[in-house]
């Protein structure tokens, strides 16, 4: 309630009566909310007897806190329960032998049911990575799968606490055995004169760890034999050997055939920074085979994103070497079935929904012609390639803006204010400063864009804002949003997301259980209003399995198939309760239905919700709104 209307004074009554509580009650979250500030940032309450309770934050930090809110990883905002979840996981995976409930309770100091309960929270995160919790009477719990998705779950232990550094597991190891593992590491790459990237030396550390106490508990791993011949021809199977034999000596521990190759693996799908010129000339004929693989699947990629999202990215040699390279890691993990986790998964998907989207829907066509699915952390690193070459390809020379200024502080004031807008926007063209008298006369003879005024200028019509003679960083924002505004057509307006609904598509309040339900629902009003094909829902569905369609700040924005699309429209849902979807909680659905031929207008969509995402207040008041018709006017 504080966040969402920060220029508002709240009286402890009413939240009281709002939130159905006492007035202590209320007085006592006001001590819980102030700890938690104070650990935070620089927002703080202010409390003024006789006026009420005004939360003081900056809007930068207002977007982000909102949208922390909205996050719901296991038991979110307990890092106690979060760790011992996160603690009970690593200790079933790592363990031969089976634990009892009560052996976990009294470790972590707690009852039974809260074990239970965290079980049953791990349970969905476990599957996912084809592994199961198997409880067995007179024997205790224990996790049943494989040895390689086992390692590959402790690995990852650290999301449950939802982290993307790799600390949580480190502090498993003696410092030590980290150190002794880094060393080798960096010994091998300057034997080898190349440098992992950070991510892929951290990856590299941390499994090498976990090969290491696995091979002393004796679970071993197995390779099938092809595939172990195969990697014992690479020239990484000798790094592999070289840098084991130290590893072997240090730790008092041998390694299998299968345990090398496992390892191997690794090396093939790491990130290199800097590769030896010579590295082509020395291929295998597999190498090179895998080779013209990605270079095929790089063109696939390219001609896919450029039929989807018209844009031409074909002649961008950027790219299609950035995406090679990554491509070519990408492969070999998929092949050995190895993950990568991106720690910048969310925020990708929340800066750039659009092309995420759509990168999304070229893999999902080019799996049935190559033989794996692309999982959604690669697909986000693909985003950000596919991204730089659109920013690229705006900075190509776009026609210069040319506008005058009007200022009513003289000659020296006007001259700073032409200085800076030429500095901070490079394609504006001051013409002249005028005196707000001589601009009439001005404009009859002079063709100009716009205008930038210090003042408010009445009839003019042409276009035209009002900034401080100063341009402060408020004026350059709003600045932006007016240009941004100028490019747009005449009818992306304001009111750019009310062409895509209509009060019978908007639903509020809705009460169901899982976020499946909600986006069927959706999907099957835009069927029976005739906007898509009967199959709409069911893609939908596929698309959301695929990778989850949450923007942050409670918005989701779950889509189909764009082929199935009739007519363009989006259906709208509020939730009378926030609902989990997946690593987060949501409050308000737009469940797009958008053809592909409509992209100029589709990408702008997805730049506006975007942004919305951003604007907790608006959020909140579209998911008070009761009715579809008082939703509809404040879109």
């Amino acid at each position: 309630m504080l966040l969402s209307d920060t220029g508002r004074y709240f009286v402890v009554r009413d939240m009281a009566l709002h939130l159905n509580c006492s007035e202590k009650t209320i007085r006592n979250d006001f001590e819980a909310i102030d700890a938690f500030l104070q650990q935070y940032g620089n927002a703080k309450l202010l409390r003024k007897p006789g006026i009420g309770v005004n939360l003081d934050i900056e809007e930068h930090e207002q977007a982000r806190l909102f949208d922390q809110l909205f996050q719901s990883a296991p038991n979110a905002g307990y890092e106690q329960d979060d760790n011992r979840i996160a603690a009970v996981a690593y200790e079933l995976l790592m363990n031969a032998k089976p634990a009892t409930l009560q052996e976990l309770a009294d470790k972590y100091y707690v009852n039974r049911s809260v074990i239970k309960r965290d079980l049953n929270s791990l349970q969905p995160w476990l599957e996912k990575r084809g592994l199961a919790i198997v409880s067995k009477q007179r024997v205790g719990i224990m996790i049943e799968g494989t040895e390689m998705d086992k390692r590959a779950a402790l690995s990852k232990v650290s999301q449950l606490i939802g982290t993307t550094t790799n600390d949580f597991i480190k502090k498993k190891f003696e410092a030590y055995e980290v150190d002794a593992v880094t060393r080798e590491l960096k010994q091998l790459e300057e034997n080898e004169s190349f440098h992992f990237t950070d991510e892929a030396f951290d990856n590299l550390l941390i499994h090498t760890l976990l090969m290491i106490r696995r091979t002393k508990l004796r679970q071993p791993i197995s390779f099938a034999d092809q595939e172990k011949e195969f990697i014992q021809m690479q020239k990484e199977y000798r790094w592999t050997m070289d840098f084991t034999k130290g590893l072997e000596r240090i730790f008092s521990v041998h390694f299998s055939g299968d345990e090398l190759a496992y390892l191997t693996a690794h090396l093939l799908g790491a990130k290199i920074r800097s590769r030896s010129p010579a590295e082509t000339a020395n291929m295998s004929e597999h190498r090179l085979k895998i080779t013209a693989e990605v270079t095929e699947l790089v063109q696939s990629l390219i001609r896919k994103l450029s039929s989807l999202t018209f844009m031409n990215f074909e002649q961008d040699a950027t790219l299609r070497e950035g995406l090679g390279i990554h491509l070519s890691s990408t492969i070999h993990r998929l092949n050995y079935g190895l993950d990568v986790t991106n720690p910048l998964l969310h925020d990708i998907k929340k800066m750039y929904p659009y092309m995420f989207s759509m990168v999304i829907y070229a893999a999902n066509e080019l799996k049935i012609s190559y033989h794996f699915t692309i999982p959604e952390d690669e697909i986000a690193y693909l985003t950000l390639h596919f991204q730089a070459a659109v920013e690229r390809s705006n900075k190509q020379p776009k026609s210069m803006k040319h506008i005058v200024t009007v200022c009513h502080m003289g000659t020296g004031m006007s001259q700073i204010l032409r200085t800076k807008l030429e500095r901070k926007f490079s394609g504006i063209q001051v013409l002249d400063s005028l005196g707000r008298a001589d601009l009439p006369l001005y404009l009859e003879h002079n063709p100009v864009d716009f205008i930038v005024s210090t003042v408010p200028l009445g009839n003019i019509k042409l276009p035209h804002i009002v900034v401080s003679p100063l341009l402060e960083a408020a004026d350059v924002k709003k600045l932006t949003s007016f240009l941004e505004r100028l490019e747009e057509q005449p009818e992306a307006s304001a009111s750019f997301l009310q062409m895509y609904t209509k009060p019978a598509l908007i639903f509020t309040q809705v009460e169901v259980t899982h976020r499946f339900e909600i986006i069927e629902q959706l999907a099957n009003s835009l069927y029976a209003q005739g906007f898509v094909a009967q199959d709409y829902a069911h893609q939908a569905l596929l698309r959301e399995r695929a990778s989850s369609t949450t923007i942050g700040g409670g918005i989701a924005i779950p889509h189909g198939d764009p082929k199935l699309v009739k007519i363009s429209q989006i259906a709208i849902a509020t939730l009378k309760e926030p609902l989990e979807w997946e690593q987060e909680k949501v409050s308000i659905v737009f469940m797009l239905a958008l053809r592909n031929q409509e992209q100029k207008n589709t990408k702008k969509l997805f730049q506006r919700l975007s942004l919305l995402s951003e604007q907790p207040a608006i959020v909140e008041q579209l998911i008070r709104a009761k009715q579809p018709e008082d939703l509809f006017a404040l879109l």
